[in-house]
């Protein structure tokens, strides 16, 4: 039998789904495939709370496809044997999917998988999904066409589909996954029904204090959009939650100022959540790799003791306590409170950056290497390109939690400290049962800022910027032909 091969990976929908209508308007049968790769998913960075997620994922697009008459036929293994075994017994004309930016093993996965498809004569057809466009050269117009594919039609689902009915195999459980328990709560959900929901209830009333609310935690958690995760497993498009927030936008009335602000927020960070991803398309070896090869191996002796204490919520500092107990928890963190916990781990504490992103890469559900490895990065101050910023928790727990409301939900020790030092409890010498600061909180944000600027005070450390600026620097800022970074914080876990 002739057949064509929709190849879902992080795109687990119907709707908004280019190549998946291409491949049913080819005139062939189709067999919605997923592939679950048990070799990806014991990647250092992948997690049980990231799978959990992707079951949910599965699960709700099963529905999806049999709603229009198809069937999701899900495989165990590698790619390579997969689609080996399905061209022996099926004449593969073409593989339509959408184009991957993920980690590095996807990376290469993709790259051997392209050579397979050309011995074998099959055309593989990829569509770009969010605007991240592969081979791109450097960045000028990058915003614009961007915008441009934000702004065209979305493609509705399908109203059929005339697929190949195959057996599925079972997918693995965790334990053949080697993915651990961590004791994580399953406060969040996958699948199109829950992005949806999501997307209703911010774009209809939790939306509107988002840019006032979203650098607390303690009001981030409900007044951010929660997307993210949908965004990472593609339940939902991009255009989608661009388009609606749009038509949110076109509504208002020009009076609601809170609202406008927020709105225009949202959609600044959506282009920046791609801006983002386009770097580790554009650069894979940022996932192990400075940006700036000049800070190479600057943190190579971390202290593990200080690790251990950090992953725990256990250094002594309430805010990086707190936050770290609730990513812990819930899988979920707000931006400005994910690089603090960065910041502080790379800088204070000195533990290198990829130790660092390794570790909150596995507790984060709604794990975006694009974004994660870039930001992670830039928070340990090694791009070279953005302004050093190194976050004093003390600080950060007054600004956004000053009543230590957030700190005593997250830390059982603490609740009964008094407000007046719930940021410094150590001055409290009758409080035993919290530890004390594992460090000196201004000696070593000093001395980290010391060892940073040794490098980025060396003369051929503009040559450095300039070339990376080119190739990964935003174009929103121009003036007399220079290339100007962005370095503002932003808020692009949404």
């Amino acid at each position: 039998m002739k057949v064509v091969i929709y190849w879902f990976k992080r795109d687990l929908r119907i709707m908004d789904n280019v190549p998946l209508l291409n491949s049913i308007n080819s005139g062939y049968k189709v067999i919605p495939l997923f592939v679950l790769e048990p070799e990806l998913w014991k990647q250092k960075e992948l997690s049980l709370r990231q799978y959990h997620f992707q079951l949910d994922c599965l699960l709700d697009l099963k529905k999806q496809l049999n709603s229009i008459g198809g069937k999701l036929i899900i495989k165990t293994g590698s790619v390579f044997n997969v689609f080996e075994s399905l061209s022996k017994i099926f004449q593969i004309q073409a593989i339509y999917s959408h184009q991957e930016t993920w980690n590095y093993w996807t990376y290469q996965r993709d790259i051997e998988f392209r050579v397979w498809t050309k011995r074998k004569q099959i055309p593989w057809i990829e569509s770009v999904q969010n605007g991240v466009i592969r081979g791109h050269k450097d960045r000028d117009k990058w915003g614009l066409n961007w915008l441009k594919l934000m702004k065209t039609n979305q493609v509705i689902a399908p109203l059929n589909i005339k697929s190949v009915k195959i057996k599925s195999d079972n997918l693995p459980k965790p334990v053949q996954l080697d993915l651990k328990n961590d004791n994580f709560n399953l406060t969040q959900k996958g699948g199109r029904k829950e992005a949806i929901k999501l997307l209703s209830s911010f774009t209809n009333s939790r939306g509107k204090y988002y840019q006032i609310r979203m650098s607390s935690p303690l009001t981030a958690m409900n007044s951010c959009s929660r997307l993210s995760a949908h965004l990472a497993f593609g339940t939902i498009s991009m255009k989608e939650v661009f388009q609606k927030a749009e038509s949110v936008k076109e509504k208002l009335d020009k009076e609601d100022k809170i609202w406008r602000k927020s709105i225009n927020a949202f959609l600044s960070r959506l282009r920046w959540h791609c801006h983002f991803i386009q770097k580790l398309e554009d650069e894979p070896s940022l996932e192990f790799k400075p940006m700036n090869r000049m800070y190479e191996g600057l943190r190579e002796n971390s202290n593990l003791e200080f690790l251990k204490l950090w992953k725990n919520g256990e250094t002594g500092y309430p805010m990086i306590d707190a936050c770290m107990r609730c990513l812990n928890s819930t899988g979920w963190l707000n931006f400005r409170m994910r690089a603090m916990l960065v910041s502080f781990a790379c800088n204070h504490l000195w533990i290198d950056w990829k130790i660092v992103a390794e570790n909150l890469g596995q507790l984060f559900v709604d794990y975006e290497p694009g974004i994660h490895y870039p930001q992670v990065q830039m928070q340990a101050c090694i791009t070279g390109i953005n302004s050093v910023r190194i976050y004093n928790p003390i600080k950060q727990g007054v600004d956004h939690d000053p009543n230590g409301v957030y700190i005593k939900k997250w830390i059982p020790e603490l609740r009964e400290t008094p407000n007046e030092i719930i940021h410094t409890p150590w001055v409290d010498k009758l409080n035993t049962n919290y530890k004390m600061p594992v460090i000196d909180e201004s000696t070593s944000r000093k001395d980290a800022a010391r060892k940073i600027f040794k490098i980025r005070n060396k003369k051929d450390h503009s040559s450095h910027t300039a070339k990376i600026l080119k190739k990964h620097g935003s174009r929103k800022n121009k003036s007399k032909g220079k290339v100007k970074n962005n370095s503002k914080q932003l808020e692009l876990f949404l």
